[in-house]
């Protein structure tokens, strides 16, 4: 079982950035692939990026050019850059690993 805890979400201007961090407990982390998922009000969730455990990096189509998945092997966590940000990006915001999910982050973006 992974465990996991999401940081760094707020509210930010529209054009702004947040750094998003996700620790990981339970399992080796450099064997785990991390996934990043949002889900705004009244809405699914919906997926945002991927890291692999050699480090291949995809994103949701919105979201390439503006955000970018990390990851720390040495402190167990991964991060998403956001940069840009849209009003349309505000949303709880959800690290993944293994079919485990954190408790979530809120960022909230004001035009």
């Amino acid at each position: 079982q992974v465990q996991l805890v999401e940081s760094g979400g707020g509210s930010v201007q529209a054009g702004g950035s947040l750094r998003l961090s996700c620790e990981a407990s339970g399992r080796t982390f450099s064997n785990l692939a991390i996934n990043w998922s949002r889900q705004a009000p009244g809405k699914e969730r919906e997926y945002v990026a991927t890291i692999t455990q050699r480090n291949a990096t995809y994103y949701r189509d919105s979201v390439k050019g503006r955000f970018t998945i990390s990851r720390d092997n040495a402190k167990n966590t991964v991060y998403l850059q956001m940069n840009s940000l849209k009003p349309e990006d505000t949303a709880v915001y959800y690290c993944e690993s293994m079919g485990s999910w954190g408790q979530g982050t809120q960022v909230t973006v004001s035009s």
